[in-house]
């Protein structure tokens, strides 16, 4: 694998003729424009890359594909910037932002959505709720469609309609080659099959399509119970939402309040929380939520309210720009060892905006086959998340470190593997754990899409060795 070329190494002429070729604008470290660029939803990630191509069509995004493999650039793909990792980063190399990629169109007869690369899920969620539709997502609307897409896509809706890679029926792709197809079912399925949470290994998805569903209002909302009681609550927890109906959906969470708008008397301390969400009939809430309030939360506050302000609940709270580090697993269970780690670690949460989430994987997400799409996982009950974040650059070492310990002591009770879309840049075998059985095989597709692996900024699948 030969060593890459810098962005600075090339001749001044070659630049200027490239950028004769884009329609969206370039962006070089010697422009005003270049450090506002670079920001990304993790601040704590601080790369400075060698030049920004900010598409605004397709034929940008090829241009700069074949531009970047024909100097033997270092390439990033950034859609919505929220990766944990700052994969859509990278030092010295050129940045394939898909930003200027925005479009979403809705079918109402067939009640699917057509959406741009470089939309984010809030102008989806814009656009499909006056029809009375949504598409499975995550749980902030920040969030970028390609990459939740690709990684998986793990939320509210995952246990009545399935992940969004579930939802996904077609994409439109440039290849490391230049070359622009179409994948779905019938058209290179093959790729088709391998986008469906193998990540940004094989391509750059300039479109995607999704089937969406009725959602108009859902009934939602946290409640919460004193840290203290986590135990408990975690364990009638699983038994309650693992023989619920697929319309119940709830992540639990350790958390602190930070202020407003909960009461004061909860704020800076710590809870045991679940945020729940709940697509039945409205006359059922009484019936559905009474096991909840018999478990006697100190705070509860559920309601009938439009998708998008589920999806928005956590925008505020969290904003591009702060310090962010993560760690995931999957877990099989929350037995006995496991509720008293979350006790003794949730009881040190060092920021306010540090939490660690748990998100099931049961209902519809769980009736897919295990290697129906590299998602391979289907059989494990929570995707779990521990992430340390502040404002202040100074509390870097403290929330990593916290971060660190928690998922050191819940790792031995995981399935092994994690939700990439979770992770941070953890390595190779953590890939590989990830999409366990269905690593093989996308290894082999990466070598007849990607031999060289141009698309490496990402949780790499290396290609196949011939």
């Amino acid at each position: 694998m030969s060593t890459k070329v810098k962005v600075k190494e090339l001749e001044v002429s070659v630049l200027e003729a490239f950028k004769t070729q884009i329609r969206g604008e370039v962006i070089f470290p010697n422009d005003t424009t270049y450090n506002e660029t670079r920001k990304i939803y993790n601040a704590m990630i601080d790369k400075r890359p060698g030049m920004f191509v900010m598409c605004v069509d397709v034929a940008d995004v090829i241009y700069a594909v074949n531009f970047g493999r024909e100097n033997n650039l270092l390439v990033a793909i950034r859609g919505g910037g929220h990766n944990g990792g700052g994969l859509g980063l990278c030092d010295d190399g050129m940045v394939i932002d898909l930003s200027g990629i925005k479009f979403v169109h809705v079918d109402l007869e067939k009640s699917t959505v057509r959406v741009g690369g470089g939309n984010l899920w809030g102008e989806v969620d814009h656009a499909t709720h006056p029809f009375g539709l949504a598409v499975p997502a995550g749980i902030i609307s920040t969030t970028g469609v390609g990459g939740l897409t690709l990684g998986g896509g793990v939320g509210y809706l995952s246990r009545m309609y399935g992940l969004t890679i579930d939802n996904l029926l077609e994409a439109d792709m440039v290849l490391a080659d230049g070359t622009f197809v179409t994948v779905n079912e019938e058209k290179n399925s093959d790729l088709f099959w391998a986008i469906r949470g193998g990540g940004g290994n094989f391509g750059i998805v300039t479109s995607f399509k999704f089937q969406a569903h009725p959602v108009k209002n859902i009934i939602g909302g946290p409640s919460l119970w004193p840290i203290e009681r986590i135990e408990e609550v975690m364990e009638w927890y699983h038994k309650f939402l693992n023989d619920a109906p697929d319309e119940l959906n709830g992540f639990i969470a350790t958390m602190v309040i930070p202020g407003a708008p909960f009461p004061e008397e909860l704020h800076n301390k710590m809870f045991c929380g679940i945020v729940w969400s709940y697509l039945g009939e409205p006359e059922r809430q009484e019936e559905v939520f009474k096991p909840v309030l018999d478990m006697d939360p100190v705070f509860y506050h559920v309601g009938e309210m439009p998708y998008p302000s589920i999806q928005t609940m956590f925008d505020g709270m969290l904003p591009p720009g702060l310090q962010w580090y993560w760690r995931a697993d999957y877990f099989n269970d929350l037995g006995p060892e496991i509720r008293a780690k979350h006790l003794e670690y949730g009881s040190k949460i060092p920021t306010p905006l540090s939490q660690m989430h748990l998100y099931p994987i049961s209902g519809a997400a769980s009736r897919v086959g295990k290697e129906d799409t590299p998602w391979a996982h289907r059989d494990a009950k929570y995707a779990g998340v521990i992430v340390g974040v502040d404002p202040d650059p100074a509390k870097a070492n403290e929330i990593t470190t916290w971060c660190k310990e928690y998922w050191e002591a819940l790792h031995p009770y995981s399935t092994g593997g994690a939700y990439l879309n979770f992770i941070m840049e953890e390595g190779q075998e953590r890939i590989k754990e990830s999409y366990k059985n269905n690593y093989e095989r996308l290894t082999a597709i990466k070598r007849e899409y990607d031999p060289e692996n141009f698309f490496r900024v990402n949780q790499n699948i290396l290609p196949a060795k011939n």
